[in-house]
């Protein structure tokens, strides 16, 4: 488990306190751009590794670091503003019993810190994952070490949309995408910060920017 956290975030103890609901032998990582202290909580099992790593600032950066100090066979890549709901653990643990090679993501679902509209947000999400085939980072991406390693890694070079990027590579290399049956949430308050229609634009035009090249260096790959 990786957790990239930018400097000041907040989201993390919530979501800590959910994760030490992981199994016997699971670790978590916080790769931090800062130097800030995130000690696990009291309660934290004994049985569970808790490590804090300071990374150069960039997602793709902190979650390689994090990637390469994995000790796991599986990698879960989670932001720090995603909840856990009943049945994600588990339907994550059934997931990764199947073995197999494939890359994994979550139904999205978003918190009640943001309009109404972003169930429509949430409902195109997982349109797009089902049946484009194009999860998000926000959606768990989850995969076997030695796939992540093959892909290597998220792009350091990106300004953006570094997961995006890494579900690209992967289909580029006939990695499988599955969903997992069961929801993570994330956070809404980046839409109640700059606006519903406006941060939605900017993320379809975005998507789009990196899309269409993307799907030439596919299509020129199957050619």
């Amino acid at each position: 488990m990786i957790v990239p956290l930018a400097p000041g975030e907040t989201e993390w103890p919530e979501l800590l306190r959910q994760l030490s609901a992981l199994p016997d032998g699971s670790e978590v990582i916080m790769a931090c751009a800062d130097d800030e202290p995130r000690p696990s909580p009291a309660t934290w099992p004994t049985y569970l590794r808790y490590r804090q790593c300071r990374s150069e600032a960039g997602r793709a950066c902190q979650q390689n670091l994090g990637a390469g100090l994995a000790t796991g066979e599986w990698l879960w890549f989670l932001h720090a503003d995603s909840r856990l709901r009943p049945g994600t653990l588990q339907e994550l643990q059934r997931f990764i019993g199947q073995g197999g090679e494939a890359l994994g993501w979550f139904t999205l679902a978003f918190r009640g810190d943001g309009p109404r509209w972003t169930a429509l947000n949430a409902a195109g999400a997982n349109w797009r994952a089902r049946w484009l085939g194009l999860p998000f980072g926000d959606q768990g991406l989850l995969l076997p070490r030695h796939c992540f390693e093959a892909l290597h890694g998220f792009d350091e070079q990106a300004r953006y949309g570094e997961d995006h990027l890494l579900v690209w590579a992967a289909r580029q290399a006939g990695l499988p995408l599955r969903r997992i049956p069961a929801v993570l949430e994330t956070s809404a308050r980046k839409y109640a910060r700059h606006g519903w229609l406006s941060t939605t634009l900017r993320h379809w035009r975005l998507t789009a920017a990196q899309a269409w090249p993307a799907w030439r260096a596919t299509r020129r790959t199957r050619t």
